[in-house]
């Protein structure tokens, strides 16, 4: 019996086979879409989860408001995790990070520059899931100088795995010994390293400061422990510790401190979440943004509803010309339930091809989809383990769905009805079908409105006066190897021709060295005087290099003695501190740790605000001190000699450092990067919309088609009575265009809204929507619209009339 409703179903299906195809194709759009979206999402959620311990492992997270900013910071003090685990018997085990920046490792005659290195305890181990080729975890950074490396890193510097008890070379003088070879990190990591070092002999993960905060430290719950119940328990032990050290600084008590506003509040980040849920300052990577997780997802159901939408339109539009046939069928004794098994057979049988499309073209899309998201997703076994149930449930959900429509209400007509054409009012008045036209054109405006918002808001982006110059800035990176020759590197690369200015420093706009304090109006730390600021060290040609511009006062110069201890500082800063003018006021900087060491500061000038970090985030105090910083030269060169000078600049660093990697970047090029995740994004989000507006014309073009056919013996009349082509278009389009101008009056307002709250808000600077963005959107969807109908309209207006009129 199903054999014989397989058969049946497909020869009907080849009797249309413009529709048919018209049906499969959409459908496997769709699918396909959809399918590649839930591999990026899945992957997205995936992050951390190698880790056996996942769910036990929290990352203790620093909320401090102080100096009228408030920050929120992945590290922590250096004497916290010790101090958890003795503290709370539900704290199993902790674990440290420290960055501090990268080495330079010999390879062979040459110096390799590997910034993937990470300071760590012993117990990383134990907390975290890193296998390991060879060595014992349990001893393998307990002792000063080890170092484990991944099987990656092994094979680069050694040509095997085999390497325990080896060493390396950093920075031409430092000797590591190589005691562990781990597998390398799987990339859903939210840290992802070569190089572990023993944190064991430095010196400042010993410190008792608990007014710094550099480590990134994780706890190993006990199993059963609540986060939520030991995260209640931090205020009194923040008010013991913390407390204790800021009252013998400040002679503030902790609750004075916090009676003025100011606060120090840690929380606990589970392992899982900190990848797409965490942005605080001092990340170990580059986390991910459960928005763009949620926005993905809601376009690939978008995307699969407007296909469904599709399927159902045309399977209902074309239902109605088979009703003699339902009715032939009753006659000659079909029983309804067989009359619905075929119309659902066809639905199945059109719903599987498609799927199978959608499979074969996901797979040969992945290599293209992984090079516009940065990911590494593919087809294994593992993914048809699950992949499979899905495509089959999907099948049988939209089959039956698409199907059901003309199944049931087609098989209901009394036969003598159907065969002399008295079909329901309301079943050729369409309703429904203009019902789905304006909702999946809803759905298409939503997504292009959003498309252009984001495609603004990145040109916003680039064309924003950041308040420095960042074309046409060469940065030579790591000169700090050049030890007492980057001074001269930078007077010799300054008078090369084509060169403007040069400046030698690791703190750079587009990213590099940061570093955060607090200053005082008062030698005795007044807190309520008192400003978060961050302190960069710069040279006396740093401001004009960068084409900053200052406000009032003066540069730096090396001329003046006294600007060993001045400082410039931001707009920012000087609203923080309420200062009217600046110029010649006292700061007081605490020089160690323990802020036992002050250093007298004075204000020489002012700069105007710029933006050194993300535009998602507000301009920040910010202060400038004359101190030796060797850590980039950046080189302002006229955009006629880039190219020369560049290669100027490279003999130059070979003539002084021969062993030494040259590695440089053009600013203009950093800060292009470190938007690269939003220009990502709105590369994907252009390409599924283009996928939603041709499924939906896809739609469109079948239901005019459908409405050209049904209409064909009213459009001969109308040209025997003298119609032009212009009037029959207009004819078979209005109708069309008005459901596509509600879908516009739909979608416009619940776009505007959710771009605002869900994109824009995450930017402390944009240029919000504007209403060409909307009328574009609008006046296109109308555009594809008519021209999509005027082939199905045109196609039928040059039909001539005695073809259509002869059976009259």
């Amino acid at each position: 019996m199903f054999k014989n409703y397989d058969k049946t179903a497909f020869r009907s299906l080849m009797k249309n086979k413009g529709f048919t195809a018209i049906n499969i194709l959409g459908l496997a759009l769709g699918l396909c879409v959809c399918m590649l979206i839930v591999f990026y999402v899945i992957d997205e959620v995936g992050y951390d989860t190698y880790n056996t311990k996942a769910d036990r492992i929290y990352r203790v997270n620093n909320n401090i408001k102080f100096g009228g900013k408030t920050s929120q910071y992945a590290v922590s003090p250096a004497p916290l995790a010790a101090t958890l685990k003795s503290d709370f018997p539900e704290v199993e085990n902790t674990v440290r990070f420290r960055g501090r920046g990268g080495f330079k490792v010999r390879k062979d005659a040459q110096n390799v520059q590997e910034d993937r290195m990470i300071y760590v305890d012993s117990t990383l181990f134990a907390v975290f899931t890193l296998p390991m080729i060879q060595g014992d975890p349990k001893t393998a950074l307990t002792e000063p100088k080890s170092v484990v490396i991944n099987e990656t890193t092994a094979l680069k510097y050694f040509n095997a795995t085999n390497v325990v008890g080896k060493t390396l070379t950093f920075n031409d003088t430092i000797l590591y010994k190589v005691t562990g070879v781990i597998k390398d990190i799987p990339k859903q990591s939210h840290f992802n390293f070569d190089f572990f070092l023993a944190m064991n002999g430095l010196d400042e993960s010993k410190e008792g400061a608990w007014l710094s905060n550099n480590f990134n430290t994780y706890v190993l719950l006990k199993n059963g422990a609540n986060p939520k119940a030991l995260e209640s328990k931090f205020h009194a032990f923040v008010t013991k510790y913390v407390g204790g050290q800021l009252q013998a600084a400040t002679h503030m008590s902790f609750s004075d401190f916090e009676k003025d506003g100011s606060y120090f509040r840690l929380n606990l980040v589970a392992l899982k979440d900190i990848h797409l849920r965490s942005n605080a300052q001092n990340e170990l990577g580059g986390n991910g943004n459960i928005q763009y997780v949620y926005i993905f997802s809601a376009v690939a159901i978008f995307i699969l509803l407007i296909a469904c939408v599709n399927f159902m339109n045309l399977s209902t539009a074309r239902s109605s010309n088979r009703a003699r046939e339902v009715g032939v069928r009753k006659v000659l004794g079909s029983a309804r339930s067989s009359l619905i098994a075929q119309f659902l057979s066809e639905s199945v049988l059109v719903t599987f091809a498609a799927t199978v499309i959608a499979v074969v073209g996901a797979w040969l899309l992945l290599p293209v989809f992984n090079q516009m998201a940065d990911k590494q997703l593919a087809f294994t076994s593992g993914t048809f383990v699950w992949l499979l149930p899905v495509l089959l449930l999907i099948v049988a959900v939209i089959g039956c769905l698409a199907g059901s429509y003309p199944a049931f209400f087609l098989s209901a007509f009394q036969p003598i009805d159907v065969l002399k054409g008295k079909l329901s009012a309301g079943f050729k008045g369409g309703f429904l079908r203009s019902f789905l036209v304006v909702f999946q054109f809803s759905i298409s405006i939503f997504l292009i409105i959003g498309t252009l918002v984001i495609y603004h808001q990145l040109k916003f982006i680039q064309s924003k006066d950041l308040g420095y110059r960042r074309e046409q800035v060469l940065i030579v990176n790591n000169t700090y190897v050049l030890d007492k020759q980057a001074k001269v590197f930078k007077q010799e690369i300054k008078a090369l021709p084509g060169v403007k200015n040069a400046t030698l420093t690791g703190y750079i706009p587009t990213g590099g060295w940061r570093n955060n304090t607090s200053m005082f109006e008062s030698p005795t730390l007044d807190t309520k005087h008192a400003v978060s600021i961050g302190v960069w060290d710069v040279d006396e040609d740093y401001i004009n290099t960068m084409c900053m511009r200052i406000k009032y006062g003066r540069d730096f110069s090396p001329e003046m003695k006294m600007d060993s201890s001045a400082v410039i500082i931001n707009e920012a800063a000087v609203q923080i501190l309420g200062y009217k003018d600046a110029l010649n006021k006292e700061l007081y900087m605490p020089t160690d740790n323990m802020a036992k060491n002050l250093k007298k500061l004075h204000i020489i000038g002012v700069i105007k605000d710029f933006n050194f970090s993300s535009l998602r985030e507000n301009i920040s105090p910010l202060a400038f001190l004359l101190n030796q910083n060797t850590g980039a030269l950046s080189v302002h060169v006229n955009a006629a000699n880039a190219t020369a000078v560049l290669a100027q600049v490279k003999e130059k660093w070979h003539s002084l450092a021969p062993n030494q990697q040259f590695d440089y970047s053009f600013m203009d090029e950093d800060f292009e990067n470190s938007y690269r995740t939003e220009q990502r994004i709105g590369g994907i989000f252009i390409a599924f919309t283009s996928m939603a507006i041709i499924i939906a014309c896809l739609g469109l073009f079948g239901l005019a088609a459908y409405a050209a056919e049904q209409r064909t013996k009213e459009i001969g009349i109308r040209k025997v009575l003298g119609a032009n082509i212009s009037i029959i278009v207009a004819m078979l389009s209005k109708d069309f265009i008005k459901l596509v101008i509600i879908a516009i009056v739909i979608a416009s307002p619940l776009a505007w809204f959710s771009m605002q709250h869900w994109f824009l808000s995450g930017f402390a600077y944009r240029d919000g929507i504007k209403w060409w963005i909307v009328a574009t959107a609008g006046g296109g969807a109308i555009i594809i619209a008519f021209v999509t109908i005027s082939f199905q309209s045109i196609k039928a207006a040059l039909a001539n009339p005695v073809t259509s009129l002869k059976n009259e």
